[in-house]
């Protein structure tokens, strides 16, 4: 371990606790230390009052100015914890606070030697001593190694020993390495390789020493982009690339990142995208009650005779029936316990997940958080769908009168398009806890739209009756009309998605960024392939095989046309 504290101040802070704090105190700060350390990250400052107050309770009124750097920070809390543990008794095993793992199993984690563990204990690996067994035993808190790992990586004996590189063999590599980056900035990997042959030692220890060089001279880094934080842009790369199925283990080798900055950068751009839609839901108090749970989560009554009653309707569905009624002989109706005990369970299955989004932030989010958030939000989504689908005969029925006011064909098509949207905001709003039907309050919700939508349209169509509509039929329009014109927009736009969705997923997606389709401009070679994670030459290769696909599917449709 280091030997000195890097800040004074937190040199003050230990002597005093050495000195004055009996054996609970310090066993408490210990503990206060330790899960502290979990939680600082490099690039932040931290105010010395906040520091002081995390490990000892109290918040001084003086030093109100002096802030630690991150690195430094972690650097004297594994130092205070390390002096401090020696001075106090081992603890039972059973009164840690959380999991802990020996060496031994910490050697097998890391699938290093006991001397490179070793070596990582004195590079700042944090280690207590408890009884276990009527025996004392060094042990890692499982949030400790984690939280290690995550801001150093898994170092190597080779990184262990930069700092015993002489310097002027240090002076020698970095010269060399500046040279090379020079004629090769975008090729850090070759350049570490070259080093490591010429100076006769391991790519790891000559990438050690420029990543300690750049951290410590920012403004004379040789690889400027290579050690610092990644943007908003590389984060929205990776996980972009990640989705489309590229490993952890790639990323990392594109990017130079360990494998635990990546998992990190997923964990927050996935944070993101599920917080940024709101969760909304009806409230009920019964939601607090943790014995409420197992009765709210339960199946609905009657399940297994909803089910067989399904498939009944399935293979009994009408011949020659078109595919946007064929849904309404997907599930019979709900009865009023059935669908009450549906929307309860949607509306806890939201409300839990909306106290989850609460708790995650985006720059911590674990793994687990975000998988359990998923999962609750997919459950309520299941049984909204149901919901939708269940209660669509009612639209159809609600529908059909509708059509009939307006008397011209295509009327019914649009109108049940409209009456399913109102139906899907009817299932979000409806508040079952008042007592109605939801068959009440949804068919009062379509009606209401029908009511604002149908004058609408009758007044449309009365503009252009003009008593003379067989000859208007037959004769060719070279009006411009707007609706005309809407249609074939929507027409050539529907065209267009259907033949890229014929192409590969990441064909697709590169002739949408180059065009500009769904964005706010084209993007160049370059643009396009920091977005995907792969190179400019890669871009233009997948845009010039995808825009001859496109070129050939048009062709075909074109002589079968003509024939």
């Amino acid at each position: 371990m280091r030997e000195k504290f890097r800040n004074q101040l937190m040199q003050e802070l230990f002597d005093q606790t050495v000195r004055y704090a009996p054996v609970e105190r310090k066993l408490e700060q210990l503990s206060r230390a330790e899960r502290l350390l979990t939680e600082i990250e490099h690039e932040r400052t931290y105010p010395y009052q906040y520091v002081c107050y995390r490990l000892t309770g109290f918040r001084p009124d003086t030093h109100a100015e002096d802030m630690i750097a991150g690195e430094d920070l972690e650097h004297d809390l594994s130092l205070f914890i390390a002096l401090l543990s020696e001075s106090v008794p081992p603890i039972p095993i059973e009164q840690m606070p959380e999991p802990v793992l020996n060496l031994d199993q910490v050697r097998k984690r890391l699938r290093v030697s006991a001397r490179t563990l070793s070596q990582l204990r004195q590079h700042g690996l944090v280690s207590r001593k408890v009884l276990a067994g009527g025996r004392k035993r060094v042990v890692v808190r499982q949030s400790v190694l984690e939280h290690y790992l995550q801001q150093h990586g898994k170092p190597t004996p080779d990184t262990l020993h930069v700092g015993q590189i002489e310097p002027a063999e240090r002076e020698r590599i970095l010269r060399w390495a500046r040279r090379m980056a020079q004629v090769a900035p975008d090729r850090p990997d070759e350049i570490f390789r070259r080093l490591a042959r010429r100076f006769g030692r391991r790519v790891q220890t000559i990438r050690a020493v420029i990543r300690a060089h750049d951290k410590a001279h920012p403004d004379q880094a040789i690889f400027p982009g290579l050690h610092g934080p990644l943007d908003e842009h590389a984060k929205r790369a990776i996980y972009t690339s990640f989705t489309q199925g590229i490993s952890i283990d790639r990323l990392a080798k594109v990017y130079h990142r360990g494998r635990s900055t990546i998992q990190r950068v997923l964990n927050e751009q996935r944070a993101r995208a599920l917080l940024a839609k709101p969760i909304d839901y009806i409230y009920s108090p019964e939601f607090d009650d943790p014995k409420k749970e197992a009765e709210i989560l339960a199946p609905m009554p009657r399940a297994e005779e909803y089910e067989r009653q399904a498939a009944a309707m399935r293979r009994n569905v009408p011949r020659n029936l078109v595919p946007e009624l064929a849904s309404l002989y997907q599930l019979p109706l709900l009865d009023p316990e059935q669908e009450r005990h549906l929307f309860r369970q949607m509306n806890y299955l939201k409300y839990k997940a909306a106290r989850l989004a609460e708790r995650i932030d985006p720059a911590k989010a674990k793994t687990a958080d975000l998988d359990r958030l998923e999962e609750l939000l997919q459950r309520a989504q299941k049984v909204r769908e149901l919901l939708i689908a269940a209660n669509m005969r009612l639209v159809a029925s609600i529908t059909k009168s509708y059509a009939e006011r307006l008397g011209h064909s295509g009327a019914f098509f649009d109108l049940y398009g409209d009456g399913n949207m109102s139906l899907i905001r009817a299932v979000d709003k409806f508040d079952y806890m008042r007592g109605n039907k939801f068959s009440t309050y949804a068919t009062w919700a379509i009606r209401k739209n029908f009511t604002r939508s149908i004058p609408a349209e009758q007044v449309h169509r009365d503009r252009f009756i003009t008593g003379l509509d067989e000859m208007f039929e037959s004769a060719e329009d070279t009006r411009s009309d707007e609706f005309t014109q809407l249609n074939r927009v929507n027409f050539v736009r529907e065209r267009v998605a259907e033949l890229l969705n014929r192409l590969d997923e990441r064909e697709r997606r590169i002739i949408q960024l180059r065009i500009g389709l769904g964005e706010n401009k084209g993007m160049t070679l370059e643009e396009v392939g920091r977005e995907l994670g792969i190179t400019k030459e890669r871009v233009r290769q997948l845009e010039s095989r995808g825009m001859a696909k496109l070129r050939a599917m048009l062709q075909k449709e074109a002589e079968d046309l003509d024939v």
